[in-house]
């Protein structure tokens, strides 16, 4: 259940950086509003605080968070943007999924 939980927070933490990302995108390159700005900085920062309430190292945080970012990213690709993804795109997705596994789940040496 643990692994589970993780991957929710981190699909969570994933969704606040695209977020974030997002919205300035569409005020440089789509001539949107500025005011978008705002939303962009706070998702941000919930971007950072959701990352700071994994139990682990940072690093390895970072590392197994890598591979749910790209999971979400093909969701919004699919959900905001109306791009299909390619099975090469899954596929790249899958092997991802599978190395934050490993990371996540692999054993830990002593300090």
């Amino acid at each position: 259940m643990d692994l589970l939980k993780t991957f929710v927070l981190f699909a969570l933490t994933a969704l606040a950086e695209i977020v974030g990302c997002y919205l300035p995108y569409l005020w440089l390159r789509q001539g949107r509003s500025a005011w978008l700005l705002v939303p962009a900085a706070a998702s941000l920062a919930l971007f950072a605080w959701l990352l700071t309430l994994h139990p682990t190292a940072a690093g390895r945080v970072y590392a197994a968070y890598g591979g749910v970012y790209i999971g979400v990213a093909m969701v919004w690709l699919m959900a905001v943007e109306k791009v299909r993804p390619t099975a090469t795109d899954w596929l790249g997705v899958a092997v991802c999924f599978v190395g934050m596994a490993i990371i996540m789940t692999g054993s830990r040496a002593a300090p």
